[in-house]
This record gives structure tokens, sequence and C-alpha cells, in this order.
């Protein structure tokens, strides 16, 4: 696999109050440049509704989107980071999952999570204190029906009887898992552990996402838990790819200070400023070019396979200058040593 093709971008799919029909337009145009340079993936996340504590935006509806950018691309790989799995039906969410496989000629990653924002379950009329339970049981009903099975499942929060789905493809999407620890802050929504939960779901899965909130001491940590619980369990850690969201703003300078001034100022066009600026420069991507090269390969140092960042900004110059500034300078370990 080539750098650009380890490396992923998040569809910018936040929409702001001023914002017409050119971003339909631009979201077109976004997918096709990604896949010209090289890129390895688009991915996009997943919010019911706009989750302000973190952001200030709302998000597109993430497969009604990416079955857009299928059918604008050829080659590049797509996925969620994460659906917000608990806040949905189990066969008609798997229905509009194996449906979108087929439609992009099976370019489709599912990146699944529990999700953290209460409205959403609210919403929907469920409590947040069943999102791990809900999600395990969606899980074994979608998992056999994207494989071509008939389903007959009797959980606590959901029943099937002989149910099978359609389009069926020759292989269902991989299933990567989001969670783990993250960096301890006052304002984070969730607990900075690693549940057992969370690598008993990895352990069912292709591939596990790491936080964005997760430094690369973290992620080495994290990684070397859930290696140790594979080996436990019977299952070979070297068969998981390890994929790793993060943000990152490109500045063109080597002045960190003017770098830094810029890059919160485009942060707080899509988040909130609940966490404040040293919270963001501890967990996400920041600094001159070298900085980011460096914080880039902190985390390839700690296990990281594949990014997925995501940009602040519509605009895809962003996606030039990374793969021209920043990618090139990213070392990986040879193929079959990870």
């Amino acid at each position: 696999m080539t750098a650009p093709g380890r490396f992923g971008v998040f569809l910018p799919s936040f929409i702001w109050d001023d914002d017409g029909p050119e971003r339909a337009r631009g979201i077109i145009d976004f997918s096709r440049h990604a896949e010209d340079l090289g890129l390895g993936s688009i991915f996009i996340t997943d919010h019911l509704l706009t989750a302000r504590r973190l952001y200030s935006v709302s998000f597109l509806e993430p497969l009604t989107t990416l079955a857009l950018v299928a059918g604008v691309t050829e080659r590049i790989m797509l996925g969620t980071s994460v659906m917000v799995v608990p806040i949905r039906e189990p066969v008609l969410f798997a229905k509009q999952v194996a449906n979108l496989h087929f439609l992009s000629r099976g370019r489709f990653i599912f990146g699944a999570g529990i999700g953290w924002y209460p409205k959403e379950y609210e919403a929907v009329g469920i409590s947040k204190a069943e999102r791990g339970a809900r999600t395990d049981e969606i899980l074994d009903i979608m998992i056999p029906l994207l494989e071509g099975k008939t389903v007959t499942y009797d959980g606590s929060f959901y029943s099937v009887e002989d149910v099978e789905i359609e389009p069926r493809t020759d292989t269902r999407p991989e299933l990567w898992i989001g969670g783990g620890s993250q960096l301890v802050d006052p304002a984070s929504p969730e607990a900075p552990r690693f549940a057992t939960a969370v690598k008993r779901r990895i352990l069912r899965s292709e591939g596990w996402i790491p936080r964005p909130t997760c430094p690369p001491d973290d992620i080495r940590r994290d990684w070397e838990e859930l290696q140790d619980y594979f080996a436990a369990n019977g299952r070979d850690p070297g068969t998981l790819t390890i994929a790793h969201e993060n943000f990152m703003h490109f500045v063109p300078t080597q002045d960190r200070e003017r770098a830094l001034q810029e890059q919160h100022a485009a942060f707080l066009r899509v988040m909130s400023d609940e966490r404040g600026p040293e919270y963001l420069e501890q967990v996400y991507i920041y600094g001159t070019p070298d900085d980011l090269v460096d914080s880039l390969q902190a985390r390839v140092d700690a296990g990281v396979q594949r990014f997925m960042i995501h940009t602040l900004t519509p605009d895809p110059a962003q996606l030039e200058q990374w793969v021209e500034h920043v990618i090139p300078h990213v070392r990986f370990p040879a193929e079959g040593s990870e």
C-alpha cells in the first residue's frame, strides 16, 4: 500500500448556517479530488442531532451522503467513523448498509460505535444506559444478515424470525469498532478507559478505530492491552487493522505561533470551545508542517496502520497540501512486519 493509500479523509459533511446548494456540488468535487490524489478512503462522521457540546455545526446523514459519493467515484474506499449503532433498528440498518456496499461495488467499511451524545438517545426513545447492550444485539443481527444468512434472534431489545436481506454481495463490509481510552479532561463526555465491552466488540471485528482524543502514548497502551485480550481469546492480533481518526489543518509556515493561531480559528468553525485550546493541541494534529509529520509519526510508532483525517474546511486544497508536504514524510513499517 502506498503512503497516500494509508491515509483517508473525512468528507466535509458539516453544514454551516449560510451554506446553500453549492455545498452539495462541493461534496462531489471534494470526493473526486480525494480519489484523484490517490488517497485510500473517504470517511464520514455520524450525528443525528447537532452535538453542540463538542461541535458548532450539524452533519449530513452518512449513508445517503456516501451513496452520492459512491456514484461519483470508482476506486476509493468509503467508510463511517463511527455510525452510532444503538439509535438504529437492526434490520433496516442492515438493509441500508448492504445497499451501500452493493452500490459502491464492495467499497464500504462499516465503522461502528455506541455514541456519546445524550440527546440522540432521547430523540429515538432509548436510554443511554442501554447503548452498549443494544449495540451488541444489533451487531448480533446485522453481521449474519450482511453475510447473506437467514436470522432468527430473540434478545432483550430486538427479536427477529427467519429474516434475510438483499442485495447480497460477495463479501460483507469490514466491521471496524471505535473506542478506547482518551486523554482525561473534565469536559470530555466519556470515561477515559478502555472498557472490556469495547474490546469484546473489537474481537469480533476486522478493525479498531482508536479515539481521536487518544494521544500516542495512550494508543500504545491500549494496543498492548488489546493484544493481550486477543491472545487470551485465541485470536492473532496481527489480523486486526488499526485505523486512527483525527483532525488536522495544514498551515504553510514554520512559524509555530502563526500556525496555531490559524489552526485554532479553523477548528472553532467546526468545534465548540468547551475543552479549550490546550486540550485540543494535546489530542489533535497541530503545529507547523514538521509538527504535523511528527505527530502522525508518533501514532504510527504506537501501532497505527492507517489514518482517517478530518479537514476543517471544504476546500480540497488542504488535501493537496497534505499529499505534498505531510504524507510522504510519514514512515510506516514494511508490509508484513506490522
